[in-house]
């Protein structure tokens, strides 16, 4: 049960969570820092299908790649929160008149719930030919490839660095097949040493690269994101 614990006079009250019983306590750490946490409760009031929705936007306005008229692909888009946000951007519904519509394509794995304004489909993005499949689904090459994927934690911080890196690889790969030129590339990468490899290849590809840590991101995570503009084709 939580109980809401708070200074003299204070309203706005900090939620704490009591430890029930069969329940670890990383589990409860964790259920009280969502309950406590600013973005999740906005996320919530705005209608985002989870925190890192604001991740996205955040980076989109700091560098400015999600136009009206873009052509979005995102990578590993469960639950949706950053279709959602780059539908709004991109004027995929076409409610900004006057403004060009865009595409979004979703691609994920699993099943994600329909998006309005975004196309999903299930796909492993490192399968043969899903790079072709994807320019197929999107009509041509994308304006933008990003990828807020992050492995299953194994509990070992040096190889949980090393499996996002490895993902982030992967989608970079697939983003030198799909981009147009001129494109962006957004990814999600864990301070550690590894992505320096990564970002060496960025930089050949691209004559931009910066890597961003938005607020959403928290504060005591190695969590960082490689945007890279410009791309040469």
């Amino acid at each position: 049960m939580a109980k809401r614990t708070s200074g003299r006079g204070e309203r706005d009250l900090r939620v704490k969570v009591k430890t029930a019983r069969g329940r670890k306590l990383s589990s409860t750490l964790w259920l009280e820092r969502q309950l406590n946490d600013p973005y999740v409760k906005r996320a919530q009031a705005e209608g985002y299908r989870g925190r890192a929705a604001f991740k996205i936007l955040e980076l989109d306005d700091k560098v400015g790649f999600l136009k009206p008229g873009a052509r979005v692909v995102d990578l590993g888009s469960a639950p949706g929160g950053w279709l959602q946000v780059a539908v709004e951007r991109v004027n995929a519904l076409g409610t900004r008149r006057g403004k060009p519509v865009g595409r979004v394509l979703g691609v994920d794995l699993q099943e994600v719930e329909p998006v309005a304004g975004a196309e999903v489909h299930q796909l492993d993005f490192m399968a043969d030919g899903a790079d072709d499949q994807v320019k197929a689904w999107l009509g041509g090459k994308a304006d933008v490839v990003m990828s807020d994927m992050a492995a299953a934690s194994s509990g070992h911080k040096q190889t949980d660095h090393l499996r996002i890196i490895a993902l982030g690889e992967a989608a970079a790969h697939l983003a030198f097949d799909v981009l147009d030129e001129g494109g962006t590339f957004v990814a999600k990468v864990l301070a550690g040493g590894a992505e320096g490899e990564l970002q060496k290849l960025l930089k050949q590809k691209f004559t931009k690269v910066v890597n961003v840590k938005p607020p959403a991101s928290r504060s005591d995570s190695s969590e960082k994101f490689v945007v890279a503009t410009g791309f040469r084709g």
